[in-house]
């Protein structure tokens, strides 16, 4: 199984294991497909996202949304947090798309991390984001966890401009890691940041995340910059280095920008 496995074998049996389709995951707005991957005896489950499946996006006219997913897991492989499953392109029954490792999640209610609650019932030490009403009008605050990698989580999503960052596509393994989900609406040249993690607003940046942030920079003059050509304009990879030294410029977790709606609707 791909829990048995390290990082470079999970990487061959997504790039050559043999794909069958289980089913289709119908909560998503574009084809998303769960496959069973297979390869010399190893076998795992994945997400197969083909490019045909696509929907046209007038925000987003170049590329691909497998190949922004693809991108934005090679700028965080690049921080060293392992913060997006192992993602790559391929050819698969439908055509090229993108495959990613899928994520067995821990259901149970005490690893929950993004939650709509009444007032009273937010846990203590959560980070509250928005206060609201529900349909009938009582009170509601969206939350989230105060967790060190959701926190660096947060800061990924300022420098991919994750555009969706919802409740639902913040994952908890049952190995205690934090994992995120669908970054095909990333990495767009214009600030497009909505998310439900804005709990840290305003606070500085921890000083070792300012250093894998420079090392992150630094990279991308180099092999990094180079790996998303493939998938990126230039424009927009010029974009991600600009992100990064305004995170080392201030120093802080940014406020949203205003010209953008700053939470995705629905928030999960």
């Amino acid at each position: 199984m791909a829990g048995e496995l390290d990082r470079g074998q999970v990487g061959e049996l997504l790039r050559d294991g043999t794909l069958d389709v289980q089913g289709r995951l119908v909560e998503a707005s574009n084809a998303t497909l769960l496959c069973a991957v297979e390869l010399d005896g190893v076998s795992a489950e994945c997400v197969y996202k083909p490019v045909r499946g696509e929907r046209p996006l007038w925000d987003f006219p170049d590329g691909t949304l497998a190949g922004r997913e693809v991108a934005s897991f090679l700028v965080s492989e690049a921080t060293g947090w392992d913060l997006i499953p192992p993602t790559l392109l391929r050819e698969g029954p439908f055509g090229p798309g993108m495959v990613q490792l899928w994520v067995d999640v821990d259901e149970a209610d005490e690893s929950q991390l993004v939650d709509i609650a009444h007032p009273d019932d937010v846990r203590e030490g959560w980070r509250a984001v928005l206060r609201a009403q529900d349909e009938d009008g009582d009170p509601v605050v969206l939350a989230h966890a105060d967790h060190e990698q959701l926190k660096r989580l947060a800061v990924l999503d300022v420098v991919i401009n994750n555009a969706d960052r919802k409740g639902g596509h913040v994952l908890p393994a049952p190995d205690g890691r934090v994992l995120g989900v669908d970054h095909g609406v990333s990495l767009n040249a214009d600030d497009k940041l909505r998310t439900v993690l804005w709990g840290w607003l305003g606070e500085p940046l921890p000083a070792d995340v300012l250093d894998e942030l420079g090392e992150l920079r630094a990279l991308m003059e180099g092999e990094l910059g180079a790996a998303l050509d493939e998938h990126l304009t230039i424009k927009e990879i010029q974009a991600v280095s600009t992100r990064i030294d305004r995170l080392l410029d201030t120093k802080v977790f940014p406020a949203p920008s205003g010209d953008w709606p700053a939470i995705p609707w629905p928030a999960f």
